[in-house]
């Protein structure tokens, strides 16, 4: 992006009102961020959804020095601009509504038509968490996927130095500009980032640190992907706000069980039980589910265990299911003559012992 286009969208981006949704709006209208700012105010009144409000300090000329600034900063420092209309802005957020105008990245990313995923979490990830967390990467390496996290204390520092270890492209998501670095202790970690992935914000270098800039942050790492993973997470958190944001997004959602006793499983488990997330109970079901080209392999010597471990009823379920290629749940009440409430109860059942497994659109079958 040459210096002249990069500075008229930079002034546009700082202009207070005008957030990512209506600045496309005002760009994909005009043709271009400097003609947005060489518009006359009452035409870009006539556009639909804009008002005196919006455009109330468009034209003032501290915008434009800010931009100066930010430019220099930009220069100096050697840091890649995506705007929302580039080939080399990432193509899922192109997708996204919201998705900023203007991405700063440094780093080495390429994203190459690899698999993108979030790993999300608490940052008081528990021994569990930690474990089930890195398994997931090293069985996830032989596909070269993306991995994208946040760079926080916890799941996200755990995921992205599993990464590492397993030479995966990773990118931390920052909720700052690219001046500094939150938290300071993962300073350490930056140099080895940067050489196999690097950062993305669409935050200023000279934006104040604030600990709302964490859900605002949260939309790029749950849009750069095609599924978000939650690891842990108490009842209520950050990580689930990017859950919700990635549902919002149409893209797939998975969870990692816990036990309903364990505070930090709180909210993984709600987002299992309410039907916003696939249950992630083996690192190889996000492959799968997401068709990564896996022909995944057939658990052996199963059967014979498994009528040791099902009830009568679910045994029931299973045979059904074992005679078909896969279901709907509302088939499998029917067809088992189970009611629907005690069916999906039961398929859970199933699904925690491992001889089943959801796919997309409520169907399932027999691992």
């Amino acid at each position: 992006m040459k210096d002249d286009a990069l500075f008229y969208a930079l002034a546009l981006q700082h202009v207070p009102k005008i957030g990512d949704i209506i600045a496309k709006k005002l760009i994909n209208h005009c043709g271009s961020a400097e003609a947005v700012l060489n518009e006359k105010r009452h035409k870009l009144l006539l556009i639909n959804g804009i008002g005196t409000t919006t455009l109330a300090s468009l034209f003032d000329k501290r915008h434009l020095l800010a931009a100066e600034e930010e430019l220099k900063f930009i220069n100096d420092n050697a840091i890649a601009c995506l705007y929302f209309k580039d080939h080399l802005y990432p193509q899922r957020l192109k997708q996204c509504i919201d998705g900023p105008i203007m991405l700063f990245q440094s780093g080495s990313i390429s994203f190459q038509e690899q698999p993108v995923i979030s790993i999300v979490g608490t940052r008081r990830i528990t021994t569990y968490g930690i474990a089930f967390c890195e398994k997931l990467v090293e069985e996830l390496a032989v596909f070269n996927p993306i991995i994208v996290s946040g760079f926080a204390y916890g799941t996200d520092i755990i995921a992205q130095k599993a990464a590492l270890k397993y030479n995966l492209q990773t990118i931390g998501c920052l909720a700052h500009g690219l001046n500094q670095i939150y938290p300071r202790s993962h300073k350490k970690y930056m140099i080895e980032v940067e050489n196999n992935g690097g950062f993305l914000t669409d935050f200023w270098s000279t934006d104040t640190f604030d600990r709302n800039n964490f859900l605002k942050r949260n939309r790029i790492i749950a849009g750069l992907s095609e599924a978000t993973i939650v690891i842990e997470s108490a009842e209520k958190g950050g990580s689930l706000v990017t859950a919700d944001i990635a549902n919002s997004y149409d893209r797939e959602v998975f969870a990692v069980p816990g036990r309903t006793t364990d505070s930090q499983s709180i909210g993984c488990n709600n987002l299992i039980k309410y039907q916003k997330a696939h249950m992630l109970s083996n690192p190889l079901d996000v492959p799968y589910l997401l068709n990564w080209n896996f022909d995944r392999p057939q658990k052996k010597g199963i059967q014979k265990q498994l009528f040791i471990d099902l009830n009568t009823d679910e045994r029931t379920i299973y045979n059904y299911l074992k005679s078909k290629d896969k279901q709907l749940l509302d088939i499998i009440s029917l067809d088992c003559s189970i009611p629907v409430f005690k069916t999906a109860s039961l398929l859970l059942n199933l699904e925690l012992k491992g001889v089943v497994r959801p796919l997309p659109g409520k169907l399932f079958e027999v691992i």
